[in-house]
């Protein structure tokens, strides 16, 4: 049986990155987004990072960032996997030496074929839902069927999922990973241990 990853994105506490991890958790995110409300500084998110240990990746989510502020913040904080959430190119991404992720919002009439061949170098996409004015943490899910049966890069699966509907969705898109972010909190930010558990535990099938 295929094993499904998953992301507990936007941790903003050491704490709830410890839940996380000892609730089975492959990765957390961090997002460095000033607009969210998830927002963390390097500081805060290098020490939420060593928390985790080393089995557990850290990601860090970046928004059209200038690349000099990815670079201060990679040389502060122990980041393993980059997320690209905003507009960027391949190019761009590829640049700082780092295994990257790319979010990929999923807007009406989007080509997802065509988007996924932009970006070569990535080691994985994520697929989000779209909204006009926010760049993920929507709390809203999109049609799952529009994602390819078949892809050349792993599929990591996002957007308004919680401890409800996660198996369903892995049952449906059997993706290599989803990652939540509101779809397990208290308030924004503040992760419920319940939910983290609840969510993880539901998809990998517990």
């Amino acid at each position: 049986m295929k094993r499904t990853r998953v992301k507990i994105c936007g941790i903003t506490r050491e704490a709830d990155a410890r839940v996380a991890a000892e609730a089975g958790a492959d990765a957390i995110g961090l997002v460095f987004y000033r607009k969210s409300p998830r927002y963390v500084e390097p500081a805060t998110a290098a020490a939420i990072a060593r928390a985790v240990g080393p089995f557990v990746t850290t990601v860090g989510l970046f928004v059209n960032a200038p690349a000099a502020v990815v670079l201060q913040t990679l040389n502060r904080v122990g980041l393993q996997l980059l997320q690209f959430h905003g507009d960027e190119d391949d190019a761009y991404c590829r640049q700082f030496d780092r295994p990257f992720i790319k979010a990929v919002r999923v807007s009406p009439g989007l080509d997802l074929a065509a988007e996924m061949a932009r970006f070569p170098s990535a080691c994985g996409l994520l697929f989000d839902a779209w909204h006009q004015d926010k760049y993920g943490g929507t709390g809203e899910t999109f049609d799952w069927q529009r994602l390819p049966e078949k892809a050349d890069l792993p599929l990591i699966l996002a957007g308004g999922l919680t401890p409800a509907n996660v198996a369903e969705a892995v049952r449906q898109v059997a993706p290599y990973g989803v990652d939540v972010s509101g779809g397990v909190e208290d308030a924004p930010g503040i992760k419920s241990a319940a939910l983290v558990q609840q969510f993880i535990a539901r998809a990998k099938g517990g």
